[in-house]
């Protein structure tokens, strides 16, 4: 069991056996760059004609709460497509920093058609959950930390012993070790803290990350019940941190 769970973090490491990791990553990439978020697109103009353009941008395909539950189905739609935009050059390489790093090892665990939908469907539901949370919110919600967040809570469930290099800006930023089982509830923790003081107006979407993370676990546990999780010494970062921006970023 241990040989098999060793050439499972290999092959995962080296980039051997997530097709949907990567392909997920390019697809987040390329939305943003050629949108209007990235600046790169002449078609959006620049200045208050590039603002307007993002905002409008922003709530076509973000969720927007206030009117996610009023019955049309093309708002139900947003929880699936603001998976797929970010807000921020920031926001996009955070994301995908920590999609990179966690997401492989979590793919080949669980195997690319189930990996795919579980990314989709618990970054829907984080997105959904925080919505109902902030049913009056007109504040557009976008970004795909809800479903990377699930994915570190498989990968603790999956992984709990895996060593995960951590930035700590409180110890000048000195990258230390630490076993997933240590990291990852810390982090949770930080994001429970900071859900608690969240208010309505733009910013970080706390709660989508708590909802995410606890889904992945969950999901994890019933799927892979008590199978012998596995100890890496990978060189994975420590859990994402985004920064508040100007609208609500997930």
């Amino acid at each position: 069991m241990i040989s098999k769970w060793t050439t499972t973090v290999g092959r995962a490491m080296r980039g051997q056996s997530a097709p949907v990791t990567y392909g997920l990553i390019a697809l987040c990439c390329l939305i943003f760059v050629i949108g209007p978020a990235a600046g790169l697109n002449p078609a959006y103009g620049t200045g208050d004609e590039l603002l307007v353009a993002q905002r409008a941008y922003f709530r076509r395909w973000g969720v927007l709460p206030a009117e996610l539950f009023d019955g049309a189905p093309r708002e139900a739609l947003t929880p699936a497509t603001a998976l797929f935009i970010h807000g921020s050059w920031l926001h996009l390489l955070g994301n995908m920093l920590f999609f990179y790093v966690f997401g492989a090892m979590a793919e080949e665990r669980m195997g690319h058609v189930q990996f795919a939908l579980f990314y989709v469907g618990c970054g829907y539901l984080a997105l959904l959950g925080y919505a109902a949370a902030n049913a009056e919110s007109q504040q557009s919600l976008v970004g795909a930390s809800g479903a990377i967040s699930a994915i570190l809570g498989a990968f603790l469930y999956l992984f709990p012993k895996a060593r995960v290099t951590s930035l700590f800006p409180f110890l000048f930023f000195l990258p230390l070790r630490f076993p997933a089982w240590v990291v990852l509830p810390f982090w949770v923790t930080l994001q429970w803290l900071a859900a608690g003081r969240d208010t309505s107006g733009p910013g970080v979407a706390y709660l989508a990350h708590l909802v995410g993370f606890s889904l992945g676990f969950v999901f994890a546990w019933v799927r892979f019940g008590r199978t012998t999780a596995v100890s890496s010494r990978g060189p994975t970062p420590g859990p994402p941190a985004e920064q508040p921006g100007q609208l609500d970023r997930e």
